[in-house]
């Protein structure tokens, strides 16, 4: 967590690595494991929230060209209500991170400039693809439709 600061504006986190300082100590490459408070907006399922922060295990790599590769797994668990019965439930929900910044913008890469990448954005997007359409409370759920019948 030493090579990661977090500063938390308007109540989620905004996660940072500084390769500068990486650069200095010669860690060229290193593991990175930490939590940060994902901003509520990312659920776009009703009455949903995340029941705790978003676990972070990450590899990060910084290239002979200063370009930097960021790969590894976010975790995070969903509780609220069934979207199907409407039954109070919680799951885990795993997705990939596999992020490359460069040092000099483009229209395909992401780009980092005074030394400091900022994994906000990379975090939020691998959260957004690894979230749910719906939370369903398991395999069993008997939706309320089929109640109704």
């Amino acid at each position: 967590m030493t090579n990661v600061f977090k500063n938390n504006i308007l109540g989620y986190d905004m996660v940072q690595i500084d390769v500068r300082k990486l650069n200095a100590k010669k860690q060229y490459a290193g593991d990175l494991s930490f939590t940060y408070v994902a901003a509520d907006e990312l659920i776009s399922i009703p009455f949903v929230q995340f029941s705790a922060p978003v676990d972070v295990k990450l590899h990060y790599e910084i290239l002979e060209d200063d370009s930097v590769e960021v790969t590894g797994t976010i975790r995070f668990v969903l509780k609220g209500n069934c979207s199907r019965c409407l039954k109070e439930t919680q799951r885990e929900f795993t997705g990939e991170v596999d992020a490359y910044f460069v040092t000099q913008k483009t229209d395909s890469e992401d780009y980092f400039y005074q030394n400091t990448i900022d994994l906000t954005d990379c975090l939020n997007d691998a959260v957004m693809i690894a979230m749910p359409s719906l939370l369903e409370c398991g395999e069993e759920c008997v939706s309320l439709a089929w109640k109704e019948q």
